[in-house]
């Protein structure tokens, strides 16, 4: 059984982007490399659980594939946590590398790609890719660090690493899409997900919105994940609304491709 979270928690948990996603937009200094992500740090093995019930039908790996085919191409995952996506990359990338600062999760990560002879794990922030310049493809971030002003020195990282014609591709929640996004958003009223979508417009990103079908197996997990990523009392109002073991979440995804050439001002 999950842990009893309600009632036991001191620290406010927003969802997943508690890496940046509030102080982020809250401001254009990031005061520490690495902002920790209470809901994976703390309750890895719940987490767990919500990646495998996380996008059941594919729907963002879809936009993925159709923004950078990574079939036989090298793939870096920053922020990868512990890993959960490496694998996915690995059945087709000619090597997929995950980066993340944080040494449980790198350990984490490490043993899930173990015998993938493709896939490699590295210890750094989004700020310092410990990567060579030019050395990758496709720069992939799912809800980590890129969460609008303040990824500036991210931003240059991933294109100091990008090969002309790569992709930067970005993922994140989408704080307008009922019903997770208004629970985001509860948390954190001074955030303001049109903020961040004209943060990332005035820096060369096309936009494509997703909706992914989220499905846990029992409802036990279901109530556990909503309260890892909430506070108490938005948690069980998502609880609370949340009927059956399934439920819609809407996502962001957002590309950026490196010019082949010169860039003229």
């Amino acid at each position: 059984m999950p842990p009893a979270l309600p009632g036991k928690i001191t620290v406010r948990l927003y969802s997943r982007p508690v890496k940046g996603f509030v102080r982020a937009a809250l401001s254009a200094v990031r005061p520490t490399d690495v902002l920790p992500s209470p809901n994976i740090w703390n309750w890895p093995e719940v987490y767990e659980v919500e990646n495998r019930a996380q996008d059941v039908d594919g729907a963002i790996w879809r936009a993925l594939r159709e923004a950078c085919d990574w079939t036989g191409r090298d793939v870096v995952d920053v922020g990868c946590g512990d890993g959960f996506h490496l694998p996915v990359f690995a059945r087709d990338a000619a090597r997929v590398t995950g980066v993340e600062p944080h040494p449980p999760l790198v350990r984490r990560a490490r043993t899930r790609v173990d015998g993938l002879p493709n896939a490699s794990v590295v210890a750094g922030p989004a700020q310092r890719l410990p990567l060579p310049d030019g050395s990758a493809d496709l720069v992939h971030a799912r809800t980590a660090y890129f969460f609008g002003p303040g990824c500036e020195p991210g931003l240059r990282e991933a294109d100091r690493v990008l090969r002309p014609g790569g992709t930067l591709a970005i993922v994140d929640l989408d704080g307008t899409a009922e019903p997770y996004g208004p629970w985001l958003c509860a948390d954190e009223p001074r955030y303001d997900p049109a903020d961040v979508e004209r943060f990332f417009a005035a820096q060369g990103f096309a936009l494509r919105r997703v909706r992914a079908l989220w499905r846990f197996g029992t409802r036990e997990d279901l109530e556990a994940v909503l309260r890892i990523e909430f506070s108490a009392e938005v948690a069980e109002r998502a609880v609370a609304r949340t009927p059956g073991l399934s439920f819609e979440v809407g996502y962001r995804v957002h590309t950026r491709r490196k010019p082949c050439g010169l860039v003229l001002p």
